[in-house]
Order: structure tokens, then C-alpha cells, then sequence
């Protein structure tokens, strides 16, 4: 762009030149043929007047002469060549000689020659003796043509002629010719050496004005074309100042972009390697910027983004910050290169975010990512240092978000790994090497088998059966999570439709990316029309995760679904922030709550609080409550007694075959209704223990055993019933 630029700039120079030199010699040539016009008709006015006396003296007097020898008038003087000169010539040279003494020519003759006739031209060697008079010999023109274009004149010319003695490069002489051409054949002509000077005095303020006011014009002409010119080649270098801004920096937050960025990091480093010095980078990554885009709209966006950069600007001052992408950003340390300090900005920065940024009265978090890379030696290049930053920004990311990571040696292991996971992930879809397991899902109140959850397993070639944390969070990261929703959709149909039972429903997660794609329902609907399973088997679950992403489609998204029979339920309850909110917002047929409230029941009355109002709010709603990661038989027994409806996890199935499961059914139900049978016992006598209830949270069918007075009930792990009626609100 710039070897452009300078090209064109270097045309447009020399055009202007060229104009500039065609310029000034249109000038120069318009004011000589001005002069030259002037001086022509000056002297032919001046010297017209001589032409009576010129004629009349040139008349022809004798028939022939036999002997015509030339002869010149030198300074005025008459001198003769030769004997045998002819009487009549020598009469017309002392008649003209005289004249010119007493002044009846005009003054400024310096020299005149009289030339043969054309009938003395054509009498062959008397024509010999009309050789060139000596005046004409001495090179007194600037313009050697000047005397044969008057000769040539004197026999062609039908008027009194001026010949200006002038050069090509339009110099004039002091001399003129004056040329009085022959009457006809029989007449002679004359040719007179005349002074220009006085002539060209007397045109000298005509001249003046006239190419004073031709040269105004023409500059006048030339500045307004060189305004033209430099209007255009302004705006040209306004665009082109515009275009290099644009391909050096961001629009949004005017910070320099990756390509300046890379250019100057290579820069420095090679500084680096020869002053043995250090150079640290940080990438920082915007931590859910997406769902502020979604939630807020991309306006909102934009400007929480420049408040960012803003704030980068001032933490990071004399450093170079550089926007690399849409939410990621970037800073090159050399003056504080050292671990130390880099750590002590990063935490600086950190602490930059903790005030909300308020745009258009909304109140918005911000939480930044931070990943920390030195180069320590001159064997490090630009493509390295940002590789290490990277991988060390997604250890940041995994930690928590909202905080910074160094890179160490073994990130690159991880990312190796991960680069195998993912490449081995494009093979397990296209090989088949997915497969479905399922965990059953049983009914306290009766112990039945009321349908499984879909859960995906890896079959690994070599590392044999892999779990879903092993690669769901790196199908995420890379977007291969869309297309393995989208097989465990299709497969979990296609699986359960097959079922003995066709009572059982099968229970399937849904990934946030799933619904960004935008038509989910769309797939749903082919996935059951393909399969033939009945809606109402199969359920939809997710997380509120989803819900704050994009509120509005998503539970347009959901009605789309549940009108087609389907069950939505949403998973992991009570982990987000707004759990409440969105209940309201969504009939949800079914609520799991999530197994890490599960593992502390009986332990921690907090716990055994927050489970019990869950359950409370789920039978108020009408929704199923189903509780995940029941692993021993105290769980299963205060979940019984809270009054949740279905359970979940290893205590009574772990992920396996469907028939596996079938096999053992009858098993898992005689074991549940033992749980029924155990709490029967155990709450049945006066003075024991009794599990947490909210309002109405009693299983169904039964009545709470009441307590002796005085005393207050408690729950296994001795917390009064008050207290934590008190935290569910009941």
C-alpha cells in the first residue's frame, strides 16, 4: 500500500512539473510570437512609407543592359565593383543612397542591395554578375535564414514584407530585413538592412502588459489547477492516512491490532536477544463476553469493551496494549519484564475490575482472564511467546476465571494432550466410537424403574472406555460439542425406541451450543419422526447456564419443544444465581437437583435446609423432583423422607447397558422399598429424630410422626426442624 501511495504521489509530482514547464513555455512562446507579430507590422508600417521612392527609383529605364556587374552601398557610401557598370543602375543606387542621406527614408537603414529582375535572372551568364554584396556576407543575423528567406521574398512576395532576424529558441536581433518586392519581370526588387532598436523600445511596455497579462492568466489557470490537484491529492492522502490507521488499529477502541502488535513483538524480541534482555507478554480474554453480547445487546457490547480498554490503558501506561480479537487483548512488557513486577500488574489489573462498569443504567461485571509468558533467551520468537501466554490464559480460564496463570513447561503437555482429544474426537464421530451408556432413574414412593439418563462414553482405541469430563470440556472449547449433541440426540431416540419397555422415558442433556445454532426443535423433530419414539418419553435437560446466554429465544426455543409432547427439565437446580427467576419464566416438568447438595445431606444443616426447600418449591410447583449422586442408603432415606420424587446415581446403578440395568430391576426395587420400610421404623417411635419437611413435604400418602411436647424434632443429623424450617421458609 505505501510502494502504492509513493508511486502515485511520484506521478502526480511529475505531471505537475510537466504542467509547470508546458506553462512557462507557453508563456515564453506566446509573448516571442507577440514580439514577433508587433515587430512585423511595426516595421512594415514604418518602412511602407518609403515604398514610392523605393518603386519610382526602380522603375526600368533602358531595355537591357549587356553588362550589369553589382554594387554595394556601404555605410551609405557608394562604391563600385568594377568597370562597365550599367548608367541606370548606378542611378537607382545614388537615387536611394541620397534619399537615405536626406532623410526622406525612415531612419534605421543601415544597408539596402538591389537585386536583378526575373528577366535579368533568366539571361544566363550575365545572371552570374549579381553576386552577393558585401554587407550580406559579414553574418550580421542571429538567424542565417533570415537574408534567403527575404530574397526568396523579393521575387514571391506580393507586398511590402518585414523579416525579424530571430533565432529558434525565439531570440531576437537588432536587425531586421525589409523586403520591396519586384513589381513584375521587368522590375527590380531591394532588400534593406534595417535597426530594430528603436522599433522594439517603443513595443517594450506593450510587450510587457501583454505577457504580463497573459503570464497573470496562465498562473491564475495554474493555481487553480494546482489547488484542484492539491484539494485531490489531499483527500487522497487523508484516505490513504485513514486506510494505514485502519490497517494498524482497532476501530472500537483505537488500541493497535495483532498485525502491529506481532511486528512490534518481533521487534522487541530481537532488541532483546541483542541487549540479553527480557520481554513478557499477557493475553487477556474477556471472560463471558458472549453472554453479555446475548444478554445486553451488542451496543452494550461495544461500549463495555472500550470501558476495558480504557482501563488496560491506564494499568498498563507506556506499555503496548493491543486488541487481538473480539474480546481478547494483548500487552508487551520490556521495561517491567521481570516475574515480580509482571505479577504485581497482572494483579493490578485484576483489581482494576472489581468496579461494575454502569452503561445505560445497567450494572455489568467485569472479570478478566490473564495469561503470563517471558521470553528468557534470544531463542524465542513472537508465534512461542504468544503460544505460552495462550496456553497459560487457559489454565486461567479453567481455574475459575477472574484471575491470572503463569506458563510452565508442563502447559505444553496438556496442550498436546488436548490436541489429541480433539483430534481423536473428529475420529470417534466419524468411526463410531461413541456409545451411549445409561443410569437408571427409580421412583421413591414404590421403588419403580422409571426411565434412564442418557449419559455418552468414549471408546477409546487405546485408552480404552473414556468418561465425559475427559473430553466434554475440549468438545466445548473447539465447537465439536455441537455435532456430539446432536449423535446423542439422535442415538438416544433411535436406542429407546427399541426399548421392551415402552414405558420408560430417556432423559438426554442438552449443550448451550446445541441451542445456539437456532433450530433445535428442528432436530428434535426429525430425531423423533426418524426414530419413531413417542414425545412423551423423552426428556430435555439443561442447565440455567443456557436460560442467561439468550433468555428470550430460549424459551421461545422450549415452549417449540414442550409443545411437541416433550419434557424440559432443568438440571444441576441451585448452582447458578438465578435458579428462582427462571422457574417463573419456564414451566419445567422436571428439576434435578444437583449431587453436591447430595453428598452433604445428613452431614451439614445448610444442606439439609436448602434440599428440603427445593423439594418443597418443586411439589408447590407441581414438578418432579428428582435428586442425582444418591450413593448410600442414609441419603436415599432422607430424600424419602423430605419427599423427593425420583433418584439417581451409583447406589442403584451406575452408567451401563440398558439390558444390564433390566436384568437387576427387580433387585434395585426391593431395595428401595426397604428405604421406605427403614424410615417407617425409624420415625415411627416417640422422641426419635425426624428428617427436615417444608410445608407439605411429607411422602405421599403418609403423616409426619408428631413429637412428645416439649421436645424438638430433629433431622439424622440433629438439627432441630425449627431451624431449618426457618432457612426454607416454611
Amino acid at each position: 500500500m505505501a510502494t502504492s501511495f509513493a508511486r502515485s504521489n511520484i506521478v502526480i509530482f511529475l505531471i505537475s512539473m510537466s504542467l509547470v514547464m508546458l506553462l512557462a513555455a507557453g508563456v515564453y512562446a506566446s509573448n516571442r510570437l507577440l514580439t514577433h507579430w508587433l515587430l512585423v507590422k511595426g516595421l512594415e508600417q514604418t518602412y511602407a512609407a518609403w515604398a514610392g521612392t523605393v518603386y519610382d527609383t526602380l522603375e526600368p529605364r533602358e531595355v537591357r543592359d549587356t553588362a550589369v556587374l553589382p554594387q554595394t552601398l556601404d555605410g551609405l557610401r557608394m562604391t563600385l565593383t568594377s568597370d562597365g557598370k550599367s548608367n541606370a543602375y548606378h542611378e537607382q543606387v545614388d537615387t536611394l543612397a541620397n534619399s537615405v542621406k536626406s532623410g526622406h527614408a525612415p531612419s534605421g537603414v543601415l544597408n539596402f542591395s538591389i537585386l536583378p529582375s526575373a528577366m535579368e535572372t533568366r539571361e544566363g551568364p550575365q545572371s552570374a554578375a549579381w553576386a552577393s554584396p558585401e554587407w550580406e556576407e559579414k553574418n550580421l543575423f542571429l538567424a542565417p535564414q533570415t537574408l534567403t528567406d527575404a530574397k526568396v521574398a523579393a521575387l514571391s512576395s506580393p507586398r511590402i514584407l518585414a523579416i525579424p532576424d530571430m533565432n529558434t529558441v525565439g531570440q531576437f536581433g537588432d536587425k531586421a530585413v525589409i523586403v520591396y518586392p519586384a513589381k513584375d519581370a521587368d522590375s527590380r526588387s531591394l532588400i534593406a538592412l534595417v535597426s530594430t532598436a528603436t522599433i522594439m523600445k517603443s513595443l517594450a511596455p506593450l510587450l510587457f502588459s501583454v505577457s504580463a497579462a497573459i503570464g497573470g492568466l496562465c498562473l491564475i489557470s495554474f493555481l487553480f489547477a494546482g489547488i484542484l490537484l492539491w484539494m485531490r491529492f489531499r483527500e487522497q492522502l487523508q484516505t490513504s492516512k485513514n486506510i494505514q490507521y485502519l490497517a494498524h488499529h482497532d476501530t472500537l477502541t483505537g488500541l493497535p491490532n495483532r498485525a502491529v502488535f506481532n511486528a512490534r513483538l518481533s521487534e522487541a524480541l530481537r532488541f532483546a536477544q541483542a541487549k540479553a534482555s527480557n520481554i513478557g507478554v499477557m493475553i487477556i480474554d474477556v471472560d463471558k463476553f458472549k453472554e453479555i453480547n446475548d444478554t445486553h445487546g451488542h451496543g452494550i457490547g461495544d461500549v463495555f469493551l472500550q470501558i476495558i480498554a480504557d482501563r488496560l490503558k491506564s494499568v498498563f501506561s507506556g506499555h503496548l496494549v493491543a486488541r487481538l480479537s473480539g474480546d481478547e487483548f494483548a500487552v508487551m512488557l520490556t521495561s517491567v519484564s521481570d516475574t515480580g513486577r509482571m505479577t504485581r500488574l497482572a494483579a493490578d489489573m485484576i483489581s482494576a475490575t472489581d468496579p461494575p462498569c454502569n452503561i445505560d443504567g445497567r450494572e455489568i461485571k467485569i472479570s478478566l482472564s490473564i495469561g503470563l509468558a517471558r521470553a528468557t533467551d534470544g531463542s524465542w520468537r513472537s508465534s512461542r511467546l504468544l503460544h505460552c501466554a495462550d496456553l497459560a490464559l487457559y489454565r486461567a480460564k479453567h481455574e475459575g476465571r477472574s484471575t491470572f496463570c503463569w506458563y510452565t513447561q508442563d502447559l505444553d503437555a496438556e496442550a498436546q494432550k488436548r490436541k489429541e482429544i480433539e483430534q481423536g474426537l473428529v475420529k470417534a464421530l466419524k468411526f463410531d466410537q461413541l456409545k451411549l451408556k445409561y443410569q437408571p432413574q427409580y421412583a421413591l414412593s414404590d421403588g419403580s424403574l422409571k426411565g434412564y439418563e442418557a449419559l455418552i462414553r468414549w471408546e477409546h482405541p487405546i485408552k480404552g472406555m473414556m468418561r465425559p469430563d475427559a473430553f466434554i470440556p475440549i468438545a466445548e472449547d473447539t465447537g465439536l460439542i455441537e455435532d456430539i449433541g446432536n449423535w446423542v440426540l439422535e442415538q438416544a431416540c433411535k436406542e429407546a425406541a427399541l426399548w421392551p419397555n415402552s414405558n420408560r422415558r430417556v432423559a438426554i442433556n442438552m449443550s448451550p451450543a446445541q441451542f445456539a445454532a437456532g433450530d433445535i426443535q428442528k432436530r428434535v423433530a426429525r430425531a423423533l419422526q426418524t426414530s419413531g419414539l413417542d414425545p412423551k418419553r423423552l426428556e430435555i435437560e439443561i442447565t440455567e447456564s443456557l436460560l442467561i446466554s439468550n433468555t428470550d429465544s430460549v424459551v421461545h426455543t422450549l415452549r417449540q419443544i414442550r409443545d411437541m409432547g416433550v419434557s424440559i427439565a432443568m438440571d444441576d437446580f441451585g448452582t447458578g444465581y438465578s435458579s428462582l427467576s427462571y422457574l417463573s419464566l419456564f414451566p419445567f416438568d422436571k428439576i434435578k437437583i444437583d449431587k453436591a447438595f447430595i453428598q452433604d445431606l445428613g452431614k451439614d444443616a445448610s444442606t439439609d435446609a436448602i434440599v428440603t426447600s427445593i423439594v418443597g418449591l418443586g411439589r408447590s410447583l407441581n414438578v418432579t423432583i428428582t435428586a442425582e449422586g444418591v450413593e448410600t442408603e442414609e441419603q436415599a432415606i432422607l430424600l424419602r423422607a423430605a419427599g423427593c420424587d425420583l433418584i439417581q446415581g451409583y447406589l442403584y446403578g451406575k452408567p451401563d447397558d440398558v439390558k444390564v440395568h433390566e436384568t437387576v430391576q427387580a433387585d434395585m426395587t426391593a431395595k428401595i422399598r426397604s428405604v421406605k420400610k427403614t424410615w417407617s421404623t425409624q420415625f415411627a417411635k416417640p422422641h426419635s429424630e425426624l428428617p427436615i419437611f417444608s410445608a407439605g413435604a411429607t411422602p405421599a400418602g403418609e403423616e409426619l410422626p408428631k413429637p412428645d411436647a416439649g421436645s424438638s424434632p430433629k433431622s439424622p443429623t440433629g438439627t432441630p426442624i425449627k431451624a431449618a424450617a426457618a432457612v426454607s421458609g416454611s
